[in-house]
């Protein structure tokens, strides 16, 4: 017996050990897979079959799978809007659940996988359960006391949208109201007790939204968000009143850091904490409130994914130098927007090695679903 058990540790250890070393010593290679793109992968066993051999044929050794976005949710949850996950159940009865799937299938592989987790972004989804529990409170204010939810198809309202536009429209939570990040805590509880194998949490839209052109804090003038009464009174009690500047831009960036770590209360202490991040740092302290560099100088994040999206080579090489030299640049993996540049021949290939020229621990590809729309650029990845 001692022997079996001793068979079977090593096996679990050379698995695990696959996991942790990708082949090729250029770091790990992640690919994120959209829930709702146009692979739907989580939708079929077939589906979820062909992107883990694909997967292993590009030498990916993490997946970033959509679970949690707009307020919907692909795992069973009391909290979130699980209809996708009851949808795919209804119509495969007799196969495993879908998360599930993807993660014996990749841990098979030696391929890790992490639950892409959209935060406070519900796109134009205003009956989330989310708001229909806790109301307007829990949705973002601009400066002029203005509620996303009156903003028409959640963008800025006339007649500031002559010279303004959200950088993501849509409607948006407000971390500084209690009640939201109990709700988006309760959400990732019961994402783990439905997928308590998976490698880890990657978070995204952890940040408050913004307007173009940006403003770099609420002392200058333009459009910002976070001044709902929850927390405006909030900031108040501890500021002895309510003003614009340095100390209310701080107060909303740590609200933003509050969330986070009661995310990571909330996993299982297996799993690794990770989110997608603005690459400019700067604009995302300032502008989003989103101090990343901060969340992995000081925890809680174990690695940050900065989505370094461009065409422009010259600008890609500057950003990935630049992100790798400041703090934090040793758990910083670079995102590419690898959709914007495979209808170009070798492109790809080339953001991937000046990428590289900085080693990064890791490099993350979006998307999986434009990979698979193109299958020549898609068969061009996965050549040695």
């Amino acid at each position: 017996m001692r022997g079996w058990i001793g068979i079977v540790a090593a096996v679990s250890l050379l698995a695990a050990c696959s996991r942790a070393h990708p082949p090729g010593g250029h770091g790990s290679l992640g690919l994120w897979v959209l829930a709702e793109g146009s692979e739907r992968t989580l939708e079929s066993p077939e589906k979820i079959a062909q992107l883990v051999e694909r997967a292993q044929k590009l030498g990916v050794t993490d997946l970033f799978v959509q679970v949690h976005r707009a307020g919907k949710s692909w795992f069973p949850s009391t909290h979130a809007d699980d209809s996708p996950y009851r949808a795919i159940r209804a119509a495969h009865p007799d196969a495993p659940e879908p998360l599930a799937d993807v993660i014996a299938r990749a841990h098979a592989r030696g391929i890790r996988v992490h639950a892409w987790f959209n935060c406070l972004a519900l796109a134009q989804n205003r009956d989330a359960p989310i708001v229909q529990k806790l109301g307007r409170q829990a949705v973002q204010v601009d400066r002029q006391g203005r509620n996303l939810l009156d903003y028409p198809q959640g963008n800025v309202p006339p007649p500031d949208n002559q010279w303004l536009e959200l950088e993501t429209p849509g409607y948006w939570l407000d971390p500084a109201v209690p009640a939201v990040r109990q709700f988006l805590a309760d959400t990732v509880d019961d994402l783990a007790r439905a997928a308590p194998d998976l490698d880890g949490l990657h978070l995204d839209y952890i940040r408050y939204p913004y307007a173009l052109p940006m403003t770099p804090g609420s002392r200058f003038r333009g459009l910002d968000f976070g001044y709902g009464e929850l927390g405006k009174a909030a900031f108040a009690a501890e500021n002895h009143g309510f003003e614009v500047g340095d100390k209310w831009d701080e107060f909303r960036r740590a609200r933003v850091t509050e969330l986070v770590t009661a995310l990571r209360a909330r996993m299982p202490k297996s799993w690794r904490l990770s989110a997608a991040v603005l690459a400019f740092a700067e604009r995302a302290y300032l502008t989003s409130m989103q101090d990343w560099r901060g969340w992995l100088d000081q925890g809680p994040l174990d690695f940050a994914v900065a989505m370094a999206y461009t065409r422009d080579d010259r600008l890609l090489r500057y950003e990935t130098h630049a992100l790798h030299g400041g703090v934090g640049g040793e758990k910083l993996w670079l995102g590419l927007g690898t959709w914007l540049v495979l209808d170009e021949p070798g492109h790809a290939q080339k953001q991937i090695a000046l990428a590289r020229e900085v080693a990064p621990p890791g490099i993350a590809l979006f998307s999986y679903d434009a990979l698979a729309a193109k299958p020549a650029a898609l068969e061009s990845l996965g050549r040695p």
